[in-house]
């Protein structure tokens, strides 16, 4: 009777050491610890102060689920739910047994479409955020640099804003915030960009640097210019300063030594040459002396190789 007097009012408990229980009809309500009915799975709040945010149960009856099921058989229903879970931090799929806001019975939805799984995980993607890999940051600063008329916006509110349009197909393996912070970006970036624009893009902002010795190295557009990486002695024999795109913007070089570590940073690579690199084979020699260090870098060869021990 309490319950067909009250069907807003049937209550489940929920998971946890708490007498805290969802009402059917989609508010919470908590109960004293201790009182009789405290760890009861199925009730009816006969009475509630529903002064705070959380209705605080006065009076209820226990009910059980073959009460319940008898009682409102043409209120049941099967749902079938693909969500973001926040606190597990994965998408859930599940099929549940409904009694308005509260599940009676919550199963594996195994057979979850992958589409729906993908629109899961597009919601844990605005939890989390994008997933800037190094190479997807390259591939965002190329895109603004060469950017036209009519190209999509690439800051995170804008790709955040249309990502059901161009990320959600790249979504569909994806299953927990492990695998999110694991996507590859880029093709789903390129996506974004017909053939004629992914050749502008080439053409205006290039992704790598061919080195002399025909290594291609990653070019970083973030900074106020395209920038690379790369061991002083693979560019020996240049004698222009190196520089990239349709625009012919200089590049700013950090040469290294053999150790990988920065020794100059220079956008001027003959004046280098000419008047900083005897102070550095000064300094490189004692510490790398298996490495070339001619007197002229202008005309040596480049290259990686140290010298055979012994010579």
């Amino acid at each position: 009777m309490a319950a067909l007097a009250y069907p807003d009012r049937i209550g489940l408990r929920r998971n946890g050491d708490a007498p805290r229980w969802l009402l059917s009809g989609g508010k919470g309500a908590v109960m004293d610890a201790g009182t009789p009915l405290s760890t009861a799975r199925l009730i009816v709040a006969t009475d509630l102060d529903e002064k705070d945010r959380e209705a605080r149960i006065r009076q209820a009856i226990p009910i059980s689920e073959a009460e319940l099921r008898a009682l409102f058989a043409d209120r049941l229903c099967w749902c079938e739910v693909c969500e973001w879970s926040r606190r597990e931090g994965r998408v859930l799929a599940r099929r549940r047994e409904m009694l308005g806001a509260i599940a009676l019975e919550d199963r594996a939805w195994s057979d979850a479409p992958p589409e729906a799984m993908a629109e899961a995980a597009l919601e844990g993607i605005r939890d989390l955020g994008l997933p800037w890999s190094d190479a997807a940051q390259r591939f965002r600063a190329r895109m603004a640099l060469a950017r036209g008329p009519d190209w999509p916006e690439v800051s995170d509110e804008a790709l955040l804003a249309s990502a059901r349009d161009w990320l959600l197909p790249f979504l569909q393996h994806a299953r927990t915030a492990a695998d999110l912070r694991a996507l590859d970006m880029v093709p789903a970036l390129r996506s974004l960009l017909d053939h004629d624009r992914l050749a502008r893009l080439d053409r205006l902002a290039p992704a790598a640097f061919e080195t002399p010795l025909g290594r291609r190295i990653p070019i970083d557009y973030d900074g106020e210019a395209p920038a690379i990486e790369v061991r002083l002695q693979e560019m020996f024999g240049v004698t222009r300063h190196p520089v990239v795109g349709a625009a012919r913007l200089p590049l700013r070089i950090t040469l290294l030594s053999p150790a990988g570590r920065p020794v100059q940073v220079t956008m001027d690579l003959p004046g280098f040459w000419a008047r900083s690199y005897a102070d550095v084979r000064k300094d490189m020699r004692g510490a790398y002396p298996r490495h070339p260090w001619p007197e002229d870098p202008t005309l040596a060869e480049p290259t990686l190789r140290a010298k055979p021990r012994g010579t």
